[in-house]
This record gives C-alpha cells, structure tokens and sequence, in this order.
C-alpha cells in the first residue's frame, strides 16, 4: 500500500483528500503545517509527500527544498492555488516532481500520484542497468542521484535535471526535440510548447560545463538539444 503524507493547513482540504485518497487504497497521514513536517519526515514510512505551497508557518518551496536534501528520492507533488508558469518553474527546479494548482478534482491528483510513481519505477529501473557513467572527466552515480564534476567537486541536482540528464547520457550524439525529451525525462507539468522544458535544460547544460568552458548540451536550432559528449558506463 502507498503511503502518502499530505502536508496542508486548509482541514477542509485535509478531510477531502484524506477519505477520497483512502478510498482508491493509498495510506494517508495528514498534517497542518511545515514544523509537523519537518519533525515527522526524519521516522519515514512516506512513500509520496503531497505538499501545499502555501502554509501558515513556513513557504512549501522552502519545505520542499529541504525535503529533497533529506531524502531526495522521495516524490513531492506540490499543491497550490498559485499557478502562474514561474511558481510551477520554480517549485520543479526545487526538486518537485509534479505541480498541481487548485482547484483540481481529486480523481486528477490520483492520477498524478500514479504517474510520479510510474515515472519513479522506470528512473530506477534505467538507473539500475548502467548505474555509474563518466562522460568528459565527469561522474554520474545515477543510483544515488550523484553527478561530480572533474575536479572532484560535487554538483547538486534537481529530480526535473536529474531525469534530463538521465535522458542525455542515454542518448550521447543524437539530438533530441522537446517531444522526445518530454517523453524520455517525463518532466511534469511541461508541454511540447511550453518553455518549462526550454529553462529546465538551460539550467542543467549551466551546470555541465566542459574543458574551456564548453557546454556538453548544444541546442540544435529549430530540432532540439544534442548531449555533445561520449558516455562509457561503468560497470
């Protein structure tokens, strides 16, 4: 059984989500604010954090970040009446894995949780096969989402980079189109127009940085983006 802690001040919400999640079989825990949060997460047995933005005590984007630096492989869907591209941008590249404004109907969020979780399953999956990659001096330990620059210098990454990167060096010299992207890294909450995929790429290729400073993601104009690289698994 999933268990999910919902994270939410509204007890409207809380009473809500609670018996509907209930009911489609997940194990639910509920609480108020940020510090039930921060004094809960450390005993674990969460499988999923559903996590309001806005709380009385404390900012989710905030509370998510730290969340991430906890246990980073924990999934966090964000819930939040602020919408706007930017808020969602921003909570993705804090390490949300999904980003669900309200209102939303509760069959939606279910759905949501069951495809953070299918996309959860298949990262691990690929991550198994060819845990350890090295590609231009750089170290990429996919199993404990741990990428390291060639001068030894470790370089953190958000869950929306981890999965590009994730998608790149599986694809080293083959360019690859928002559509193909979007299908490989299953960023959430982007579309093949939107440019939540464009900055989350753009913040990653900032990140991988070459001999001279060379990019090692090039933008292929008008077909998408080429991982510029040879990457050797280790095995």
């Amino acid at each position: 059984m999933t268990r999910c802690l919902l994270v939410d001040d509204d007890h409207a919400i809380r009473t809500l989500l609670l018996d509907y999640l209930q009911s489609f079989g997940f194990e639910v825990e509920a609480l108020a604010d940020g510090a039930a949060l921060r004094r809960r997460l450390p005993a674990g047995g969460i499988d999923l954090l559903l996590l309001d933005l806005m709380l009385p005590d404390e900012h989710g984007l905030g509370l998510c970040q730290w969340v991430k630096q906890q246990q980073p492989a924990l999934p966090v869907i964000m819930l939040t009446a602020q919408g706007d591209p930017l808020s969602r941008v921003l909570g993705l590249e804090l390490g949300a894995d999904d980003y669900l404004p309200k209102p939303f109907e509760p069959r939606e969020l279910v759905a949501r949780i069951k495809a953070v979780l299918r996309r959860g399953h298949v990262v691990q999956a690929a991550a198994t096969a060819s845990p350890s990659l090295r590609f231009g001096g750089w170290a990429f330990d996919r199993l404990r989402q741990l990428l390291q620059a060639p001068d030894g210098t470790v370089v953190a990454l958000s869950s929306s980079e981890y999965r590009l990167l994730s998608a790149f060096v599986d694809h080293p010299g083959q360019v690859l189109g928002r559509d193909r992207l979007l299908e490989l890294s299953r960023l959430p909450g982007a579309a093949a127009n939107d440019r939540a995929i464009d900055l989350a790429v753009s913040r990653l290729r900032g990140k991988l940085l070459g001999a001279g400073g060379a990019p090692l993601i090039r933008t292929v104009r008008g077909e998408g983006y080429r991982f510029d690289v040879p990457v050797e698994a280790l095995r």
